[in-house]
């Protein structure tokens, strides 16, 4: 694994007095710019930058903005978007706080942000990117597709519903594998949803040249909507067409509801006296972020594995989701394969998202500092337009606003069983190809585990990404 916090002579952490951190005033008498701050050692400098967020963040949801304002003079001091994973990661959280801020005054707000272009060229660069850069996906596709070949064993009419048709490569290595089948490939239709025409229209001309490449008798249906406003009827399910339903890092999204304003109190503001006051659910490996936390949040904290915990999931319910689900339930899908972010980013509360998403930001974070330079662009621009967003939506948006409502597989497991859906445990061969496509990037640090029939994908010891397969319990 990259080291996050390293430089060399740096003093170990046992050497850092955390407790004097805990102490300094964050007061403007310090004075600006701070030139102290500068004199940190690599693993100094994150455990102090990880002390700031957290106060910081905690005057935020208390509301106390003068506070907050000195805080992020002083995390401006040590974090950069070019530097170490903990410094990188501090300036999009940093960001991410003001943002919040700044919704307080929402003229304010919309001035800031009035010239902001999203490029679609951009986008689909940026996406490119992290599908190529990262294994999470082409593993989700391997999977995916391995499940879909073995529902539709022996079908002549083969229907598949793209909820995110941005990715041609999963689609042509489905074509080729049919066009191999023994009984000779199937009729294939694929209806592809996404908001960007140009981004279907790219899809269907690269899929219509690989089907007429391999003599596939194919259709390209393209859908231009966001997910939160399918139409299904525009989905068009014919009688005697074998149905699948493929949803990668998209149905979370439907989570997203009014759900009250901002929160005013923070977990933090009314801690007990044992000081074991983070989610449970809060750990990762040996020297990395989940480390500094702990000794940060002092010897009252005591993380547990980052698993289901004994007590009963508790679900928010969200009636988009359900009547989505509900609406692909009565399509009567053979197959409905899943691929999402693995990480609890749907608290009620600021800090607890705060917590949940500063671990499996620093460990996708991590995983672009094991493979790419510091002053990449390609990086800089995934960090920033990509987890950057993701983390401005975590963290300074409320309510419907707020759509990057990332959940574990345990409760998607729980939300699918409810919607009248039973697992199709993901096949030995699947999960053997999506084993040999992770190796294939050389890295150790990229893992995948079996979990009552589903995958999760992991940095190190941290799951970031589960598949999942379902079809209707009749």
């Amino acid at each position: 694994m990259a080291p996050m916090f390293q430089d060399e002579g740096s003093s170990s952490a046992t050497s850092s007095p955390l407790q004097c951190f805990s102490m300094i005033s964050l007061s403007p008498s310090l004075g600006s710019p701070y030139p102290w701050l500068k004199e940190l050692k690599s693993e100094d400098r994150g455990l102090y930058l990880i002390h700031l967020l957290l106060t910081c963040a905690n005057h935020v949801a208390t509301g106390s903005l003068e506070n907050a304002n000195v805080a992020l003079e002083q995390i401006s001091q040590l974090a950069a978007a070019d530097g170490d994973t903990m410094q990188r990661i501090a300036a999009y959280f940093t960001e991410a706080l003001a943002d919040r801020i700044l919704k307080a005054w929402p003229g304010l707000h919309r001035a800031l942000n009035s010239t902001k272009i999203s490029l679609v060229s951009d986008e689909i660069l940026v996406r490119k990117v992290f599908f190529e850069m990262l294994p999470f996906l082409k593993v989700a596709f391997v999977l995916t597709n391995q499940a879909i070949m073995e529902a539709m064993e022996g079908e002549k009419m083969v229907h598949i519903i793209d909820l995110n048709a941005a990715e041609p490569v999963q689609w042509i290595t489905l074509l080729q594998v049919l066009s191999a089948r023994p009984e000779g490939p199937p009729h294939l239709r694929i209806t592809g949803v996404h908001q960007r025409k140009e981004v279907l229209d790219q899809m269907a001309h690269r899929l219509t040249e690989e089907a007429e490449k391999l003599d596939i008798p194919f259709q390209f249906c393209p859908i231009i909507s966001k997910l939160e406003n399918l139409d299904m009827d525009k989905l068009r399910v014919k009688t005697g067409e074998a149905l699948a339903i493929s949803s990668v890092l998209q149905l979370h999204s439907l989570l997203a509801s009014d759900d009250g304003l901002l929160k005013k109190k923070s977990p933090l503001a009314s801690r007990g006296s044992n000081g074991n006051h983070l989610p449970r659910a809060l750990q990762m490996s040996q020297g990395t972020l989940g480390e500094l936390l702990e000794k940060e949040m002092g010897n009252g904290y005591s993380p547990s594995p980052d698993s289901t915990s004994s007590s009963p999931l508790s679900l928010t319910p969200s009636a988009k989701l359900d009547s989505f689900l509900n609406a692909f339930w009565g399509l009567t899908p053979k197959v409905m394969v899943i691929t999402e972010q693995d990480s609890n980013h749907n608290g009620s509360t600021l800090m607890e998202r705060l917590l949940e998403s500063l671990y499996s930001y620093a460990a996708l974070f991590d995983c672009l500092e094991s493979t790419m330079s510091r002053t990449s662009l390609e990086r800089l621009k995934v960090e920033k337009m990509l987890f950057g967003e993701e983390i401005k939506n975590i963290i300074a948006c409320e309510g419907s606003e707020r759509t990057e409502r990332h959940e574990k597989l345990e409760k998607w497991i729980q939300r699918l069983d409810l919607a009248g859906f039973g697992n199709v445990p993901l096949s030995y061969y699947g999960m053997l190809q999506a084993k040999r496509m992770l190796q294939s990037y050389g890295c150790d640090g990229y893992r995948m585990r079996e979990e009552n029939g589903c995958v999760l994908i992991s940095w190190q010891d941290r799951p970031l990404f589960s598949v999942s397969a379902w079809r209707c319990r009749k």
